[in-house]
């Protein structure tokens, strides 16, 4: 079976982006070499999924970051346009979730933002929860687990810590 993995990074006060969306206090890293992680990560997913208003955060930045991969956005409007590189998806997402976990492929990454991320950790179906720390107190903003009503013990299997005080946490479910 597949796993749905939430890899997010986050403000030291559980924010995932500023009250506007904005996404400037994430830190490019000092050295070249180093992506805290990201391209580990990124290899070991073939799908990605998010709402959509991750997918307009993602879509600005100029070419489609996840185009090598299979990409399903979500939305309550079928009318909402979308690029030739992503699925629109109008279905439930903990039904459409329950099943691709259940189909053939790699693991999926739950990309975010906060609405979807709630629903999903709601039903149970996020597998591994990948949260990096920045180092940064935001005040405002989009949190990251907004309004969530199922409590989930974790079991820490991975800590790295990275140059500016970047910290990325490993979970599994308990």
């Amino acid at each position: 079976m597949r796993k749905l993995k939430l890899y997010v990074a986050t403000s030291i006060d559980g924010k995932i982006a500023g009250p506007n969306e904005e996404l400037d206090w994430l830190p490019e890293p000092e050295d070249k070499n180093e992506d805290f992680g990201y391209y580990a990560f990124y290899n070991t997913i073939d799908t990605t999924i998010m709402g959509y208003k991750t997918y307009k955060i993602g879509n600005s930045f100029g070419d489609w970051p996840y185009k090598d991969k299979t990409s399903f956005v979500f939305s309550r409007n079928a009318d909402k346009p979308i690029i030739s590189k992503a699925t629109l998806i109008t279905q439930n997402p903990v039904e459409f979730v329950s099943t691709l976990k259940q189909q053939k492929g790699g693991d999926i990454w739950l990309v975010g933002g906060g609405e979807i991320v709630k629903l999903l950790h709601n039903a149970g179906l996020i597998d591994e929860y990948i949260i990096t720390l920045i180092p940064v107190i935001l005040g405002e903003g989009i949190e990251l687990f907004p309004s969530i009503t199922q409590k989930q013990e974790l079991v820490l299997t991975l800590q790295q810590t990275f140059s500016q005080g970047v910290i990325s946490l490993h979970y599994s479910k308990k």
